[in-house]
């Protein structure tokens, strides 16, 4: 073996390392792995174009859930609606079909500075850390734009699995507890995400393989800020009511699902 190779295999393994070490704590946090059926599944070229069509919209969805949460519970009105007018050209070329997706890389700037409500003591650190996810998932939509462009593959509208529906229906009704429970899904959703990302890397090609390890970073920080976010709140233990979610997601991603999609459960053969 060469000088050269040496080193680039010595810096392989350092990045393997740290990704291990990153991965470490979302493996403890999730009550299960990825089946390897679904990953069997998500690896075939047919199904490209739905991991990739499924990919952008949640992008999207977790952009507007963290928009709903920073508009709901810490600005003033018209926050709100600096906040709307952000999201709106990913909302009409995903949901109406207009506008051109080049033009998306200049709309993601937020025009104006979020002021929190005065009786929320949690308002700027919700404020804070939504914004910046906020920032990182519209950056992400544009990044698998760009992706499926070069692949080929046409945007059209890719219906929701029944993974986030399935978390947000055991949701408590009354505050702060809505919430609390809120932040807790978001925490799931967005360690799921992290750990599918690093199980897919290694089957696909290297672009693609190289965009989802990019991700890991930034998906491990948001589920730290929902899951700080929900402690912060509610200003108590929460591990019994972490630990319920668990058990509700590791359910949707092990159990039989006919609906294949990013977040789906174990594929059912045909």
């Amino acid at each position: 073996m060469s000088k050269f190779q040496q080193v680039f295999k010595n810096s392989c393994l350092r990045r393997d390392i740290k990704l291990e070490e990153l991965l470490k704590p979302i493996k403890e946090f999730l009550g299960c792995e990825t089946p390897n059926e679904w990953i069997e599944e998500a690896v075939k070229v047919e199904n490209l174009p739905t991991v990739l069509l499924d990919h952008l919209v949640c992008e999207l969805k977790a952009a507007q859930s963290a928009m709903y949460l920073i508009r709901k519970y810490a600005v003033d009105k018209d926050s709100g609606t600096a906040l709307l007018e952000w999201l709106k050209p990913y909302e009409d070329f995903t949901y109406r079909k207009t506008g051109n997706w080049q033009d998306l890389a200049d709309c993601n700037k937020l025009n104006k500075s979020m002021v929190p409500k005065a009786q929320t003591s949690y308002g700027q650190d919700l404020i804070d850390k939504m914004v910046l996810l906020i920032k990182e998932e519209l950056h992400h939509f544009y990044q698998v734009l760009e992706i499926m462009h070069d692949c080929g593959v046409k945007y059209e509208y890719c219906a929701s699995s029944r993974y986030a529906s399935g978390l947000l229906k055991h949701v408590r009704t009354y505050e702060p507890e809505k919430l609390i429970d809120k932040l807790i899904c978001g925490a799931y959703i967005e360690a799921r995400s992290c750990e599918r990302f690093a199980k897919l890397a290694p089957h696909v090609d290297k672009r693609l393989g190289d965009f989802y390890v990019s991700l890991l970073r930034s998906e491990a920080r948001h589920y730290q800020d929902y899951l700080t976010l929900a402690e912060e709140i509610a200003g108590r233990d929460i591990s019994e009511r972490v630990a319920y979610f668990g058990k509700v997601e590791a359910n949707l991603i092990a159990s039989p699902d006919e609906d294949f999609k990013f977040h789906s459960g174990a594929p059912v053969a045909a």
